[in-house]
């Protein structure tokens, strides 16, 4: 059985290698130009991803985050830029459906208004400024 895994493992990236000369050439686009845009993207994305676990992870230590909700989005950016870096089609189209998957639907849904009195709450603006209490 290990066997069949490592030979799964290890065909891949032939096949995802060979599926992407045949989409090249398909498209009249050159190969070179296929690996080079998904291995740039990779690395933008692992780079953008790395700056925003440590902003994310500092969020979640204050309390303004939950910790595990960052984690599982982070790592599925991480794994996402991974593939990028794969040479190929099949990869890069894995990495965009892990991408688009709505996996992180823990926040609100409700619309924040950028007006600092929002209506429905206490002291909602009504038109007029806010009454200070002394």
């Amino acid at each position: 059985m290990r066997f069949i895994v490592l030979a799964i493992v290890l065909a891949f990236p032939a096949i995802d290698l060979l599926a992407t000369v045949r989409f090249a050439r398909w498209t009249g686009i050159p190969v070179w130009m296929w690996l080079l845009l998904s291995t740039t993207a990779g690395f933008v994305l692992l780079r953008n991803e790395r700056v925003a676990f440590r902003a994310n992870t500092a969020a979640a230590m204050h309390g303004e985050h939950f910790a595990l909700r960052g984690l599982f989005d982070s790592g599925r950016k991480v794994l996402a830029g991974v593939l990028f870096l794969l040479p190929g089609v099949i990869s890069d189209l894995m990495a965009l459906v892990l991408l688009a998957l709505p996996l992180n639907l823990g926040h609100d849904l409700e619309p924040q208004s950028a007006h600092p009195y929002r209506r429905g709450r206490p002291g909602a603006f009504d038109g007029r400024p806010p009454s200070r209490q002394i």
